[in-house]
């Protein structure tokens, strides 16, 4: 019998912002192609609530459900979830969809606005949650404190005032913990996102699980975007991604562009800082075919980030198509960079300046990093690499519940074949 795995998230593709719902996705498809059957159980609320655009078409996928909850009071739904931490508007839905006996396995991500912590005690399947934000420790999710800083020690009052949200009464109650309980495996995705949660008193163990990327089928390289040189930064256009910090140094390459692949709130802000430089390019939205070729052919990937990410997937993304990396050293960032040998780190505008005219003017050392970034991905963030390892601890997770038949069929499905 087929394992029967569910999904339960605030954001999936196309109703989705950022890198932590396409993860999803990838999980998701990686394991619909071993024949195992995936329901994605999605409150569209967040997204039509917070988005300025409507969602892209959703294309039908063989072993992939998706279920679509949605309320006529949809801010009201979302406010209610958002103070009192359990779900209001679909409480009944979701514990039909989660009832006894209907999942093998479900995986919770970032459940903040469809269910809150009291939504894990819904049903009886083997649970896991999967921390793609520090949400669990962090009422604005990404430890960014007053709107301003890195947080280093709790200020959640103000803070939540500066984010201009309503503080969560839930966090002043037990409700994590009671919860928690029924979860058998918290998953940070990073060594540093699971000491970050340790150190502001997440009181779970967790495991540690990074995104992966499917294998990219051999194919022509993609052809080059430009002929001139060029650096490329790709991601959410938002203050705490740290462009700031990179657009005024393209005055000191005037021989290389720096292409901006992505959209969002501070993009205004971004193109008047760079509204004199012509070598600073805004793409928008791009493809996945055109990003891969952008990444191909860039001198380097830069990662500019000045806040606490969970992991950092557009690194791996380069790595995959064989693009150097030059990353703040903050975060995860140093572990992932240091692990791949494919890049190096900044802390300084002095440090990204010379990290930039390094790229510009060594290609052996490119050719040397392109390869090693190619060979770490393939180790490290593939999914040939990580499926196996998600499958080993949700194995040891059912037997260490007292569940040995379900472990023996999460094995033989490890031992699947990917379709397709």
């Amino acid at each position: 019998m087929s394992l029967r795995v569910a999904h339960v998230t605030t954001f999936y593709p196309p109703h989705n912002f950022g890198g932590d719902g396409i993860g999803i996705q990838r999980l998701v498809r990686a394991l619909a192609r071993r024949g195992i059957h995936n329901t994605v159980i999605l409150d569209t609320d967040a997204f039509t609530q917070l988005s300025s655009r409507a969602p892209d078409p959703a294309p039908t996928e063989d072993n992939v459900e998706v279920i679509h909850l949605s309320s006529s009071l949809p801010r009201l739904s979302l406010l209610a979830v958002q103070q009192l931490g359990r779900p209001v508007a679909h409480s009944a839905r979701l514990r039909e969809l989660l009832a006894p006996g209907r999942f093998d396995i479900v995986h919770f991500h970032n459940v903040s606005l469809i269910g809150g912590p009291a939504v894990w005690s819904y049903g009886d399947a083997l649970k896991l949650d999967f921390a793609h934000e520090h949400w669990l420790v962090c009422p604005s999710h990404v430890l960014w404190r007053h709107g301003r800083e890195l947080c280093t020690g709790r200020e959640c009052l103000r803070c939540q005032l500066n984010h201009r949200r309503p503080p969560q009464l839930w966090r002043h109650t037990s409700l994590l913990e009671r919860h928690g309980r029924s979860v058998d495996a918290f998953v940070a995705m990073s060594e540093f996102s699971r000491a970050k949660h340790r150190e502001f008193g997440f009181p779970f163990e967790m495991d540690v699980l990074p995104y992966f990327l499917p294998e990219e089928v051999a194919a022509p390289s993609p052809p080059r975007p430009q002929e001139r040189p060029y650096f490329l930064f790709v991601g959410r256009l938002e203050r705490i991604k740290g462009l700031d910090d990179v657009i005024p140094l393209l005055r000191e390459f005037p021989e290389a562009d720096l292409l901006v692949a992505g959209t969002g709130e501070h993009e205004s802000a971004l193109r008047e800082l760079g509204r004199d430089l012509p070598n600073v390019q805004f793409l928008g939205r791009v493809s996945e075919d055109a990003l891969r070729g952008l990444y191909a052919h860039c001198e380097a990937l830069v990662v500019p980030s000045i806040c606490f990410e969970t992991f950092g997937i557009i690194l791996i993304e380069a790595f995959r198509a064989g693009a150097p990396v030059i990353a703040r050293r903050i975060g995860p960032f140093p572990e992932i960079v240091e692990a791949s040998g494919a890049g190096e780190l900044f802390g300084t505008a002095d440090e990204l300046r010379a990290a930039l005219r390094r790229a510009l003017s060594q290609a052996d050392r490119r050719a040397r990093r392109s390869a090693a970034g190619r060979a770490a991905f393939a180790e490290r963030w593939s999914e040939r690499a990580v499926l196996p390892r998600y499958f080993e601890l949700a194995a040891r997770t059912a037997r260490r519940r007292g569940k040995p038949e379900l472990a023996a069929r999460i094995e033989t499905a490890a031992h699947g074949a990917p379709r397709g």
